[in-house]
């Protein structure tokens, strides 16, 4: 099987080789102008770039990154992040703005080339920046100079200083020196002025953030530019405002948590306040009063669930809070509330999409409009995500509820402890208990609320900067090689174009095989193109690639045998211009060498081409012998070629087609086949005049002749499909003027030529070369 498709693969190659090589200087022709094409884009037009990349770390538990047991001990408000999330946090448009705004990107400088212009960041001697970029109208280039003596930007004639907000016809602006020059700009300078939303859309194009694999929490962050420390500028901008997103929104929750507590802790010290004082108050009036070993067991368990009671008050009050943020109309554009004392995974996880999905909301309400599909679907995400979260509380605030009545029963089944204990204890005793309740939940809000402070600025492990951007040392594209290969590629294409349109495109013979596809006559020769003659008469060839072919054509006939049965043989042709007279008069002078006699006749009456070239026009011949009392013997001349006569159409030339059924044709034939041992009839067009077909049943061998590049396609398929090939006895086809396939000599059977138009009617014989026309 692997030789059989070996086989298939070195067939199918030398198959092209052989189709395609004789072109080659074309090809070449092709390559030198594509490289030439690729040299000139490298040159002038191809602009560097280069890859610039950067990478961080986030906090994912379920891929293996968590705080540290420390860390989770003094932070509140430790989140672990889902690194898609993030993703998607990155390339948000607000985090792309603040980008923008933070490099200038909507008033990029350039230097003015001859063919490209280039960016500025390195060579420019400052910095522009806009007050108003969102409100300025947009200039593809605005030309400025800078005089360094003086300090001065000169736009339009105008100068404006640096470091100061400054009125000019493009708006607002502010211009400093810019940090980052490393080099001398040696051509025009001029800026532009964009659209920040333009620049933010080039950027989510331009920059790509992807994880390396699924159970990394490493995000990578991509650009490719032809300035390498705007690259690296860009994406370190990107980390710094990512970073600056996360401190803003812990900031928010721990300044919203940090108030409630405070006012819990407020309330609470204006009650221990109270308690306090009624201790001193009773104290001092009713005495020391010690209490009974029975008492104290009695504050110990209430004290207990005392303590569990305050901290479900708590919680329902946190789950008030974040009820009433949920319900809230304006909870777009808050901060969702911290679930503080509230121990409930699922809760947590809902309000990180909750307000995920509303930071996302707010980035994208800055940006487009409020129709836009993106939009709506994060509103809605966050209208599904509302009743499940509401849902959630209803559901913990019953429990608590639950929880909260069965401690008040067990408190309450120690009234029958109380109805024991003296009255003055009893009273101190519930004075103690409220007392002790204060406190506990005094201490628990100021834990709460340090840790909360401790909170408050993030940890380094929030997010860990792996690499901060770092460019390649050499630009990644344009490649030379690569551009050289494309034009190499791009010349085989247009060059296999070329040469397959024009021959499949051709409406003219061109391969043997297009001759074999529309009949199933025989081909008995392949006769290459010859150069034509100057002098007008027929000359020997003398070439042995001339003579040898005709040599081929007599073996392929078998006129080579003993007894020569295959006395007569016609020549003809479809139309005119396809060689009959050359294969008639060459086959003729070939047999005559090799001893045979020979007699050639020109019976094409109406354009005798045959008795010019052997200078016959004009002479009596077959017209006077089937019109008058000749006899064939009248009509045989003898040419200067040894056993080689001519028998010349005659002098009336014209339409002579009924004479050629006067009876006289039979006895002429007789006599010549006993005179001569071969005969060679050279006849008209059979397409265009019937003579050929009245013809043919004299003789033993029709050679049909069709011309490389001029017979047309379509009149072969006519030939074929009207039966009228099979009328002619015993019929051979002839491709004669088979020209050299493309730049290479010697290949015959595949070339190309020009038609001409096919038209056949009487005309005065003028002097015409010999050649491959007839």
């Amino acid at each position: 099987m692997e030789n059989k498709r070996s086989n298939v693969e070195d067939n199918l190659g030398a198959a092209l080789v052989f189709k395609f090589l004789p072109f080659w200087p074309l090809f070449v022709v092709l390559f030198a102008i594509c490289s030439l094409g690729a040299w000139a884009y490298l040159r002038y037009y191809a602009v560097p770039t280069y890859a610039i990349s950067a990478s961080i770390i986030v906090k994912d538990e379920k891929k293996g990154v968590n705080d540290s047991k420390m860390t989770e001990s003094i932070d509140a408000f430790t989140t672990n992040k889902i690194v898609e999330n993030e993703i998607n946090v990155l390339s948000s448009h607000f985090l792309m703005h603040e980008v923008v705004k933070d490099l200038n990107l909507y008033a990029s400088i350039y230097e003015e080339g001859k063919f490209k212009s280039t960016s500025a960041y390195n060579t420019s001697p400052i910095n522009i920046k806009l007050k108003s970029p969102y409100d300025v109208a947009e200039q593809p280039a605005v030309y400025f100079t800078f005089d360094y003596n003086k300090q001065l930007v000169k736009i339009d004639d105008v100068d404006y200083p640096l470091n100061r907000w400054v009125k000019t016809p493009y708006g607002e602006m502010f211009f400093s020196k810019n940090e980052k020059k490393n080099d001398i700009a040696t051509s025009p300078l001029y800026f532009s002025i964009s659209s920040p939303k333009k620049e933010v859309s080039k950027l989510l194009r331009t920059i790509s953030i992807e994880t390396p694999g699924k159970m990394s929490s490493v995000i990578t962050l991509y650009i490719e530019d032809e300035v390498p420390e705007r690259g690296e500028d860009i994406l370190n901008s990107l980390i710094h405002a990512y970073q600056q997103a996360i401190m803003t929104d812990r900031n928010k929750l721990a300044s919203q948590t940090l108030d409630f507590v405070e006012n819990r802790i407020r309330l609470i010290e204006s009650e221990l306040e109270e308690l306090e004082n009624s201790i001193v108050k009773y104290r001092s009036s009713k005495g020391a009063i010690d209490l009974t070993e029975q008492g104290r067991l009695f504050l110990q368990s209430v004290g207990d669930n005392d303590k569990r009671i305050s901290e479900i008050n708590i919680q329902l009050a946190v789950l008030d809070k974040i009820e009433k943020y949920v319900i809230s109309k304006e909870g777009l554009s808050g901060v969702v509330p911290s679930t503080l004392g509230v121990n409930d995974p699922v809760l947590s996880q809902l309000l990180q999409k909750l307000q995920l999905a509303e930071t996302q909301y707010q980035q994208l309400s800055r940006t487009t409009a409020e129709n836009n599909p993106m939009l709506i679907s994060v509103r809605e995400e966050i209208a599904n995500l509302r009743p499940g979260i509401l849902e959630n509380l209803r559901n913990q605030r019953d429990n608590l509820i639950t929880s909260r009545s069965r401690l008040v029963a067990t408190n309450n089944s120690y009234n029958s402890v109380l109805q024991t204990i003296p009255h003055q204890e009893r009273e101190l005793l519930e004075i103690s208990r409220q007392q002790l309740i204060k406190n506990n939940a005094y201490s628990f809000l100021l834990q709460k609320r340090e840790e909360t402070v401790l909170s408050s600025a993030p940890t380094s492990e929030d997010i860990r900067i792996v690499d901060l951007a770092q460019s390649s040392r050499g630009p990644i594209s344009p490649r030379p090689l690569l551009a050289y290969l494309s034009a190499f590629v791009l010349s085989l294409i247009i060059g296999i174009a070329i040469v397959s349109s024009r021959e499949i495109l051709n409406s003219k013979l061109l391969f043997r095989s297009e001759i074999e596809a529309y009949t199933n006559v025989p081909i008995v020769a392949e006769l290459s193109s010859v150069k034509q003659q100057n002098n007008g008469m027929f000359i020997e060839p003398s070439e042995a690639a001339d003579v040898e072919q005709f040599r081929q054509l007599r073996v392929t006939m078998g006129l080579y045998g003993r007894t020569f049965t295959k006395k007569k043989i016609m020549v003809t042709s479809s139309i005119p211009g396809e060689g009959k007279s050359f294969v008639s008069t060459n086959l003729a002078s070939s047999l005559a060498s090799s001893g045979k006699k020979v007699a050639l006749l020109d019976f094409d009456l109406r354009n005798p081409t045959t008795s010019a070239l052997f200078d016959s026009y004009k002479h009596p011949g077959i017209i006077e012998y089937l019109i008058g009392d000749l006899k064939p013997d009248d009509i045989i001349k003898s040419t200067s070629i040894e056993n080689l006569s001519i028998v010349p159409a005659g002098i009336d030339i014209g339409d002579h087609t009924e004479h050629l059924l006067n009876g006289k044709l039979e006895v002429f034939f007789s006599y010549l086949e006993e005179a001569f041992d071969y005969v060679i009839i050279d006849t008209p067009p059979v397409d265009l005049v019937s003579d050929g077909y009245l013809l043919s049943q004299y003789c033993d061998i029709t050679l049909l002749v069709m011309r490389h590049a001029y017979t047309p396609k379509s009149l072969v398929q006519r030939l074929a499909q009207n039966n009228k090939l099979s009328t002619l006895h015993n019929v051979a086809i002839v491709f004669n003027g088979v020209k050299a396939r493309g730049f290479v000599k010697g290949q015959y059977g595949y070339g190309y030529g020009y038609g001409y138009e096919s038209r056949y009617s009487d005309k005065v014989y003028r002097t015409r070369s010999i050649g491959t026309k007839a």
